[in-house]
């Protein structure tokens, strides 16, 4: 089992991994075909989005974690502005329960703190609270959302 940071010169492995990970946890059906759009921009997101992205693979990829990061006006408990949101984390189903998820989100978390992040936020499903509740995360009730 190796991790690696994904670097654009890893586009097929990093779409192979979103593209898995989308179906498992939608439940999609095998012949479900992705719209060109969702393609075209995750391709584009990944080539120069603010992100970082780590793979684990075992002869192939079989897990996937992903850190974007955004920058808002510093305030008294941010000061340097610098926030992450987490997501994309995803192992399939036959290598789960092995520490891999813990290892690339810890990963993220440490680069994450190696560039000033005072936050990291994330969605998580009920399975996956568990693993972030022993990473460090707690649950916040300080978030509104407005979707357009």
């Amino acid at each position: 089992m190796k991790y690696i940071i994904a670097g654009k010169d890893d586009m097929e492995l990093l779409m192979e991994s979103r593209l898995e990970m989308l179906s498992v946890v939608n439940n999609l059906p095998k012949e479900y075909v992705f719209s060109d759009e969702l393609l075209k921009y995750s391709r584009e997101y990944f080539s120069n989005g603010n992100q970082t992205t780590v793979l684990a693979i075992d002869e192939k990829v079989i897990g996937c974690a992903s850190i974007c990061y955004i920058e808002i006006m510093p305030t008294f408990s941010h000061p340097t502005g610098k926030r992450a949101h987490l997501m994309n984390v995803y192992v399939n189903s036959s290598y789960r329960r092995q520490g891999i998820a813990y290892e690339m989100v810890n990963m993220l978390i440490k680069e994450a703190k190696d560039k000033g992040v005072t936050e990291i936020s994330l969605d998580a499903t009920k399975a996956g609270r568990p693993l972030y509740k022993k990473l460090g995360f707690t649950e916040s009730d300080e978030c509104m959302v407005l979707c357009l």
